[in-house]
């Protein structure tokens, strides 16, 4: 009998056995493997997949990246037309409930996550604790997490009124959370939330308002802020992602995993990647001296950062948007001097045959860190402008997996190798080493 086309058949060359699994969605489970034994005493065939590099852990109608092509959907939408046409709060809509909102949708959407962006004055006592050159980043995790004790209803995840709630909660907040932190760091008054202004708007009021009676920002600004929000949104199941879903899958209020998502965006190979760009050009600062970085690179001396991706082969869509506000933003702010640098990298990489048979195109990282700065923003601020934008997406994430019945608490398996059963041996007869060991049995 010939196998069906949706399926893989296997042959276990230590059995001579043939199995046959199901192929669903260009994937099979990993669970199907176990019937594959070696005998009857056998656990049954694992696959060993470190860091999640060909493995699915879950189904998703969020977002879609094709990294050969260079694609980018929210919900289908390419995320060329939302950077263009939408703002943030419209972007965070469609990636929460599936569809962009009506006029009217939109309107208490946006009433909605405005009315929630003060937070308790209790919290900063939080931020109080810190000292004064505390890293922004650790604050802000900090005071996400502290905020699931003001609200403790928000374990409630299944009572979907609540759930909507505290969505409205943390979205709204977190610009707030993340402002108080740098004028915590800076040593300035906190400067409070004015409704009247847009979601963009507001975060730069309450981070860069002195003395003035009503802070009005930049409208280009404002504008390149809400661009660099929505194309830090989502981006499918990356490492901040998975936590947000591995911490939520123990079914953990939306605030604690939040703040276990922010930890990992925390980490220098992922939010505090366009970090690292600055840092490069600041040593490389000149293009006189680019050349000679470049030799570096290929020498196997320095990595070249903000080029190449784990997913995108081709050209970051993300980055070809970034490049336009660029242009926008200098403007307005005048031109950074590592502009010139970071083009004249981009030409080489674009044109030089090492970079180009190893696709190592520009990535989102290489510009926005050049415009945060621009923009007046530290360093150590640019992964806390990644978390603001990203809760929504990681809240979509978390939703969804709520939702999905194939979902369980996250527990991977692990291949053991260390020792099995030992008799103890008394502290006594402990000399370390081989001798210990020996003596161990």
């Amino acid at each position: 009998m010939s196998a069906s086309k949706d399926t893989l058949t296997i042959t276990d060359n230590r059995t001579g056995k043939r199995y046959e699994v199901a192929v669903v969605d260009g994937t099979i489970r990993a669970m199907d493997l176990r019937q594959i034994k070696a005998d009857e005493e056998d656990f049954g065939l694992m696959t060993y997949d470190p860091a999640f590099m060909n493995t699915a852990s879950c189904k998703s109608a969020i977002t879609f990246i094709d990294g050969d092509k260079g694609i980018l959907e929210y919900r289908g939408y390419p995320i060329e037309q939302l950077a263009e046409q939408s703002n943030y709060l419209e972007v965070a809509y469609l990636l929460l409930h599936g569809e962009l909102p009506t006029g009217e949708e939109l309107k208490q959407w946006t009433w909605n996550v405005t009315h929630h962006t003060f937070i308790n004055e209790n919290i900063k006592k939080v931020l109080d604790g810190f000292h004064y050159n505390a890293h922004p980043m650790g604050m802000f995790e900090a005071m996400v997490a502290a905020l699931s004790t003001f609200y403790p209803e928000s374990k409630n995840i299944f009572d979907e009124e609540c759930r909507r709630k505290q969505i409205h909660r943390l979205i709204a907040k977190v610009p707030t959370v993340a402002a108080f932190a740098f004028r915590h760091r800076v040593g300035m008054q906190y400067a409070y939330p004015d409704n009247d202004l847009s979601y963009e708007a507001n975060f730069l009021n309450m981070m860069f308002k002195t003395t003035e009676l009503k802070y009005q920002p930049n409208p280009v600004l404002e504008r390149a802020l809400s661009v660099l929000f929505i194309l830090h949104a989502d981006h499918e199941q990356n490492c901040s992602t998975n936590t947000m879903r591995s911490i939520g899958s123990a079914h953990t209020d939306p605030y604690s995993c939040v703040a276990g998502a922010a930890a990992a965006l925390y980490g220098p190979l992922h939010g505090g990647a366009n970090e690292a760009v600055l840092k490069m050009l600041d040593e490389i600062g000149s293009i006189e001296r680019v050349p000679e970085y470049i030799k570096k690179v290929k020498d196997g001396e320095f990595r070249l950062m903000g080029f190449g991706h784990r997913v995108y082969k081709n050209y970051d869509p993300r980055a070809r948007i970034i490049k336009q506000v660029a242009d926008e933003v200098f403007e307005v702010t005048g031109k950074d001097p590592l502009l010139d640098i970071a083009l004249e990298l981009e030409r080489i990489a674009l044109e030089d045959e090492y970079f180009v048979k190893r696709r190592l195109y520009p990535n989102v990282d290489f510009y926005s860190g050049i415009i945060y700065r621009a923009m007046k923003l530290p360093v150590n601020m640019f992964p806390v402008m990644f978390a603001i934008p990203r809760t929504s997406g990681w809240l979509a994430q978390w939703v969804e997996m709520l939702g999905d019945a194939d979902q369980k608490i996250a527990r991977p398996r692990q291949i053991y190798l260390g020792q099995r059963t030992r008799e103890y041996v008394p502290m006594e007869k402990r000399n370390g080493g081989a001798e210990g060991q020996a003596a161990g049995g």
